[in-house]
């Protein structure tokens, strides 16, 4: 006689929950989203596509080949370049390496930075708005 009073399982119970914890995700997202104000509609922005590439002032350019380059002017060593920096400079060491510049180059100027008195080695890279 027991068995005659057993509760069959509801299986709509878990799909329920499911869908309120969804639901309650998109009004929180729908929330969230909205917290900073839209730009305005009237505003274009800048476009810099167009604009010619300057080598910040200070900073360690690494063509793809190896080369370094300070201010246009061709360097033979990193040493050379941890020379033309003040002291106050050398707290932050900017670096721009080429795209094409292999991992393991970059890695090994870094590491002569470092040696030579850097006390941080900054890269400079490129940023997209998406």
């Amino acid at each position: 006689m027991i068995g005659l009073y057993r509760k069959t399982k509801d299986s709509k119970q878990p799909t329920i929950a499911l869908i309120n914890v969804v639901f309650l995700m998109l009004i929180f997202f729908m929330i969230a989203g909205t917290l900073a104000p839209p730009l305005d509609n009237s505003l274009t922005l800048v476009k810099t596509s167009e604009l010619d590439p300057v080598d910040p002032p200070d900073t360690l350019v690494i063509h793809a080949d190896g080369r370094l380059s300070l201010r246009g002017a061709d360097l033979n060593s990193v040493d050379a370049f941890m020379e033309q920096l003040s002291d106050e400079d050398r707290s932050a060491v900017r670096v721009v390496p080429d795209r094409e510049l292999p991992a393991k180059v970059l890695m090994r100027h870094v590491g002569e930075m470092r040696a030579a008195g850097a006390e941080r080695v900054l890269v400079v890279s490129e940023r997209a708005l998406q």
